[in-house]
């Protein structure tokens, strides 16, 4: 007999592969231009190569990432045009409230509260943690769906924020573009070096190997390893979601309603915030490739949510 899964084998088997996939990056980063640098040199030349391209190149993701770390909340929230409401906000008295409900319920405290002016139905939470995270909800999220629909999108922002989703996906982007502008110098370097004195040949041949490593880690491996983690992300976040409110079902109702109308217009061009909504914020035009999708196919987030209920 085939054993029930919880909502805790759901968070515990999501949490798990996320890691798995995480400590993948290094790995395969050093993989690559070890082998692609292995194609020219000898294999102790390659090795001495490979350590002097990682650990400036993690120094600078580190650089890098402080600064995402001081500014990219509040960034993500200019994008979406969000606006901040207040509870002493009439007009947005209720949502305010279910929000800091949903937020008791969770044992986190109570984000700041966003309004995105556009009528479909969407909603991401962002922050560099709990204390100061924030969740912004479409006008239309709030009108089309009922009291415990909207409680369950919350919840599973709510699960974002206590999950440190946020937190990942910021480190997860600042060093892909760590990495595609250390690609872009290197390949100058190379070009630069081929120009040169025949002396300088072997070393260009070997910043042409680096920069075809960075090539395919940026392009093919970090894309993939991105829609993975993504993918585990959203599970995990609907399992506590749906512990958070004890009801799997409302939010699998939303859900529903959500894919029906998610695209958020100001968002179109912004790419790397797609990760962070609760359902892909583009046209369906664009949501062409599946393996390459920041989420789950919708029908199946819905059956494990009802197999929770």
């Amino acid at each position: 007999m085939k054993q029930v899964q919880t909502v805790y084998d759901h968070i515990r088997s999501n949490n798990i592969k996320t890691i798995l996939l995480v400590a993948l990056f290094p790995i395969i980063f050093i993989a690559l231009v070890f082998l692609f640098t292995w194609i020219v040199v000898p294999a102790d030349e390659a090795l001495v190569t490979t350590i002097q391209v990682a650990i400036p190149t993690f120094i600078a993701c580190m650089v890098w990432l402080l600064i995402s770390w001081a500014f990219g909340d509040s960034m993500m929230l200019n994008f979406a045009h969000a606006q901040e409401i207040s509870e002493e906000d009439k007009n947005n008295r209720e949502i305010f409230r279910t929000v800091e409900n949903v937020a008791i319920a969770a044992g986190l405290p109570r984000p700041k509260v966003y309004i995105i002016d556009d009528d479909s139905m969407n909603a991401f939470a962002t922050g560099r943690s709990p204390s100061d995270a924030s969740v912004a909800l479409t006008r239309g999220i709030i009108k089309k769906l009922d009291r415990l629909e909207l409680e369950g999108v919350i919840a599973h922002e709510m699960a974002h924020i206590g999950n440190r989703d946020i937190r990942l996906d910021m480190l997860l982007i600042t060093g892909v573009g760590v990495t595609v502008f250390t690609a872009d110098i290197i390949l100058r370097l190379a070009l630069s070096g081929n120009n040169s004195r025949d002396d300088n040949k072997n070393g260009a041949a070997i910043l042409f190997m680096v920069w075809l490593a960075f090539m395919v880690f940026n392009w093919i491996i970090t894309p993939l390893l991105r829609m993975a983690i993504s993918r585990n992300r959203e599970y995990a976040a609907d399992a506590t979601g749906a512990q958070i409110t004890r009801n799997p079902k409302a939010l699998a109702s939303a859900l529903k309603k959500i894919t029906t109308d998610s695209r958020v217009e100001c968002l179109d061009k912004v790419k790397s915030m797609s990760a962070v909504c609760i359902a892909y914020p583009g046209g369906p035009r664009e949501f062409v490739s599946s393996l390459m999708a920041t989420h789950p196919p919708v029908e199946e987030r819905i059956k494990r949510l009802e197999s929770m209920a």
